[in-house]
């Protein structure tokens, strides 16, 4: 396993700025559909989205930390782990929820909080779980990781995206509204068909190397949305709410993950399939989920 931190994934520049260019893309489709009414549910609600947050930017990567310790795998696959897990919510997370029948109004409220939240948190929780690893720390030192880069680059996909969306939202409404339904399939599909075609260009690194990753990936996902029922469950809030906090956990944005990837650790090896492998998998497993969850919500009603 020693030869999986040594392999990179060959990403050009041009491949790496359209990627930048589709991520940004999404970020914006997700800034059209939100709404200042999204933000209210702050004062309607607020135990609900501060536990979802909760459950997303601080216990996901205590988690995530506490399983690297326990399974101890190769450095560049648990600092993939760490940087998946430090990312916000993934952007089928709001589809998931109403596939799922759960709740959809707190699905958008925590996807609007969480990315802004991320332009903070996610750089934080990379830093901070990263360093406290020793192996993972002593990858970051080198690649000598300037954190200020990292945040620079966060928020310029995440941060512009989003501020650029939600002010052409604000001076055309309904325009925003019918954009936002368009875009949002539209860029998931490009993003997934830059992220099939970098791995195209590197099927022999991906193929040595998935079974390393492909349980852990796995396990990782699976424990996410567990994490997100439980915490909930445990805050005693309804089937509903439970759902929806367990799809927002256990969804990452793995694409801006791959992103920083890239960027920052060159294609690193088991950092780039593990995040690869999870913007895969999270989709089987959540899509999974939420079909089982609407089976069996409509088996109460018949």
């Amino acid at each position: 396993m020693e030869t999986l931190d040594a392999a990179t994934i060959n990403f050009d520049t041009n491949g790496l700025w359209i990627l930048n260019i589709a991520l940004a893309v999404v970020m914006f489709g997700v800034a059209l559909g939100i709404s200042p009414n999204d933000f209210k549910a702050l004062t309607k609600q607020p135990k609900l989205v501060w536990v979802g947050l909760l459950s997303q930017f601080i216990a996901l990567p205590l988690l995530t930390f506490l399983l690297v310790l326990w399974v101890q795998p190769q450095p560049s696959i648990a600092l993939g782990m760490m940087m998946v897990a430090a990312c916000p919510g993934g952007n089928i997370s709001n589809f998931m929820t109403h596939l799922a029948q759960g709740n959809t109004a707190l699905s958008v409220s925590l996807t609007a909080m969480g990315t802004f939240l991320a332009i903070i948190f996610t750089p934080l929780n990379f830093q901070f779980y990263g360093n406290l690893y020793p192996p993972t720390a002593q990858l970051l030192q080198a690649v000598a990781l300037n954190p200020m880069d990292l945040v620079k680059l966060v928020l310029l996909i995440l941060g512009i995206p989003l501020l650029l969306g939600m002010l052409f939202r604000h001076y055309r409404e309904a325009l925003a509204v019918r954009l936002s339904k368009a875009l949002k399939p539209i860029s998931i599909i490009v993003f997934v068909a830059i992220v099939v075609l970098a791995f195209s260009n590197n099927l022999e690194v991906f193929n040595t190397y998935i079974h390393y990753v492909f349980g852990l990936g796995m396990l990782h996902n699976i424990l996410a949305l567990g994490l997100g029922w439980w915490i909930a469950k445990g805050f005693g809030f309804s089937l509903k709410d439970r759902k929806t906090i367990a799809i927002e956990t256990g969804i990452q944005n793995s694409g801006l993950g791959l992103l920083l990837i890239f960027s920052f650790f060159n294609g690193l090896g088991g950092m780039a399939i593990l995040a690869a492998f999870w913007g895969i998998w999270h989709i089987v497993s959540g899509l999974g989920l939420s079909l089982y969850w609407s089976y069996k919500t409509s088996k109460i009603y018949v």
